[in-house]
């Protein structure tokens, strides 16, 4: 069902890509709004406001939004600048008040779509109405979640939806409020090639230094658009106010970013482009080749190791080789956290092989 999804600018709501979303955080006052849209306007690159009127916080007592007032506000904006409508629903009340209020576009937020059962509720409450929704992908990197909460709403007979990647919630350090995981993307992109994926580089980052490189790395994945958190005086933000841009610091960085097309019809671009892929595959084919070398290798030490009655993990040399290795791959320009996860990998497979070869032995005395 997902893969019939038409893409935004088939949504007949005169949108094109890539799209540019912006708007605040929350819904705070209506001075707030309405100014924030309209200076967001005066630019002419936003088609769609967004603003968060219910917010679903990490704890209680933060502000959780203002509610049924701020749609009024919204509106307001509409009217005056005739840019659509966007916010997040979480309840079928939402969506109700929603409906009746115009918005011209939902959003399921991250912390809805890892509940299939709220996901449910909402696209009950939709079945009937086939608006625009997109869907923000789940906290946690779980693709299936995010592919359900989609399906969900397709079984609603809604064939307007789009995903927005924001990133995902994670343990290891790193500048980003949410790790972008860019291969979830690109995997739901593999999956749904004609699924639009609106990128969220406020939440990626989580603070504004950070959006304008998010925001061209997305665009270069061949993101449909940008959701970009905007406030008039972000300062004094009544929520994420680190990760919201002034209207005039949107523009300036939307000026600033390169947008690429998928393809050219350059003649000579397209034949110099094969050449170059032709001898990626062959450079494939021949680390897969190296790798079924080392793995049988590895196997044969397991065999060794199963003889002499040494155990398969040898922390020394562990460390012996992700030294010796991290050093060759920063001497040859490659990425030291990209050597350390390669070869993470590869170990656990080569650990996995031995196990295999160590539990032979008890397999055979058994029978």
């Amino acid at each position: 069902m997902i893969k019939n999804m038409k893409k935004i600018k088939d949504w007949g709501l005169g949108l094109n890509t890539p799209l540019l979303i912006a708007g605040p955080c929350s819904a705070e006052t209506q001075e707030q709004v309405v100014e924030t849209g309209r200076e967001i306007a005066k630019h002419g690159k936003a088609q769609v406001f967004r603003a968060g009127i219910w917010k679903p916080r990490t704890r209680p007592g933060s502000f959780e939004g203002i509610g049924e007032e701020g749609l009024k506000w919204m509106n307001e904006v509409k009217k005056e600048t005739g840019m659509l409508l966007t916010t997040e629903v979480a309840t079928t009340e939402h969506v109700e008040l929603a409906l009746k209020h115009g918005i011209d576009i939902l959003w399921i937020g991250a912390r809805t779509t890892v509940n299939p059962f709220s996901v449910q509720d909402i696209a009950d409450a939709l079945k009937g109405v086939n608006i625009p929704v997109m869907v923000k992908n789940p906290i946690n990197p779980d693709i299936a979640l995010w592919i359900g909460a989609m399906e969900r709403l397709a079984n609603s007979g809604i064939d307007r939806v789009a995903a927005i990647h924001r990133g995902f919630s994670s343990f290891e350090k790193s500048p980003f409020r949410n790790a972008p995981m860019w291969e979830m993307g690109i995997e739901l992109k593999t999956q749904f090639p004609n699924l639009d994926i609106i990128c969220d580089p406020s939440h990626i980052a989580g603070t504004r230094e950070l959006i304008p490189y998010v925001s061209q790395k997305a665009l270069d994945l061949d993101m449909a658009g940008l959701m970009i958190e905007t406030h008039i005086t972000p300062s004094v933000a009544w929520s994420d106010a680190k990760q919201q841009v002034t209207p005039d610091r949107l523009n300036e960085l939307y000026n600033a970013l390169t947008f690429r097309t998928a393809s050219s019809d350059n003649v000579e671009f397209g034949s110099k482009l094969e050449a170059l892929r032709a001898e990626i595959d062959r450079l494939d084919d021949q680390i897969f080749h190296t790798m079924a070398t080392r793995m049988n290798v590895a196997q044969q030490i397991g065999e060794f190791k199963k003889k002499n009655s040494v155990t398969i993990l040898q922390v020394g040399r562990w460390e012996e080789i992700i030294n010796k290795r991290i050093a060759l791959g920063k001497a040859m320009g490659l990425d030291e956290d990209f050597v350390k996860k390669s070869l993470e990998l590869i170990h656990q497979e080569s650990i996995r092989r031995q196990n295999n070869v160590m539990n032979e032995k008890t397999e055979m005395a058994g029978k």
